[in-house]
């Protein structure tokens, strides 16, 4: 989706050819040494359903054991996470911890160890009080991430001591920009009403745009509508009608099609989005 061919560079370069040397497939006069231009962060995200083959280990290694994953596309890696882990995990509202863990022993044991519920367990981590380093420690994942994550926790830690009716229009598009669903903030704000949180954060003015991904990497002006929506922004790239008939700039009906859901080994796209 970013317009640099990674896969055309990176055989090319196992060849033996320097990446200055190598030609850009798009321009055909430009050399393949650039960055792609990108305002935005995309999450690949696995399809676990172990429980489809007996007797296999839920744990992971080099294997590949899943059976399908999303890609889901945001303006930073929280928004990203939470949109992909929706996705492909139904049930869940996004990165926060569920009730599987029946001990303290069994969150360590899935961190030391990575298996399908590792996600679920940094998250059970995190509730029960870890730090940052004593999960880098037991996990060997890069800080980096896990700091991601812990900012969604503090975050929703945070919207624990809000109702409805004192959450402000700032908490409510920080939340938004950092992924939560509507029905995330609800359950957060003490059980209010995910029908009731949309209500009042569209009435306190918290709206998505629609952005455009740059498929040409910034070579040239990029006419695709590969669009996504976030709070992650002020403005649409993509004009777009408040009226019954969805319509971008074209005078004609335009369609859509929705990212939804996770691709499953054997069906016949390649991949779905979570856009």
């Amino acid at each position: 989706a970013t317009g640099y061919p990674l896969a055309y560079v990176a055989a090319r370069l196992a060849m033996g050819e320097n990446l200055p040397s190598v030609r850009n497939s798009v321009t055909k006069t430009t050399t393949a040494c650039f960055e792609p231009s990108m305002d935005y962060c995309v999450v690949k995200f696995p399809r676990w359903d172990l429980n489809k083959f007996k007797g296999v280990s839920a744990g992971l290694g080099s294997a590949m054991k899943s059976v399908g994953e999303v890609m889901s596309i945001g303006r930073n890696f929280q928004e990203a996470m939470q949109k992909a882990i929706r996705m492909a995990a139904p049930g869940m509202l996004g990165f926060q911890p569920l009730t599987t863990f029946e001990s303290d022993e069994a969150i360590n044991a899935v961190l030391s160890n990575a298996t399908d519920q590792r996600v679920d367990a940094l998250a059970a981590a995190f509730e029960r009080g870890d730090s940052v380093a004593s999960i880098e420690a037991a996990t060997k994942i890069n800080p980096w991430f896990l700091c991601k994550l812990h900012t969604i926790h503090l975050l929703r830690k945070h919207l624990q001591k809000r109702t409805l009716q004192t959450i402000t229009a700032e908490e409510m598009l920080l939340a938004k920009q950092q992924g939560f669903s509507d029905k995330q903030i609800a359950i957060a704000l003490g059980g209010a009403d995910d029908v009731a949180v949309r209500r009042h954060r569209k009435e306190l003015g918290v709206l998505p745009v629609v952005k455009q991904i740059d498929t040409l990497a910034a070579e040239f002006p990029a006419q695709t509508n590969y669009l996504y929506m976030t709070y992650n922004g002020t403005m649409s790239d993509q004009p777009v009608r408040k009226s019954g008939v969805f319509r971008l700039n074209h005078e004609a009906p335009s369609t859509m099609v929705l990212g939804c859901g996770a691709y499953r080994i054997g069906s016949s796209g390649e991949v779905d989005l979570g856009s």
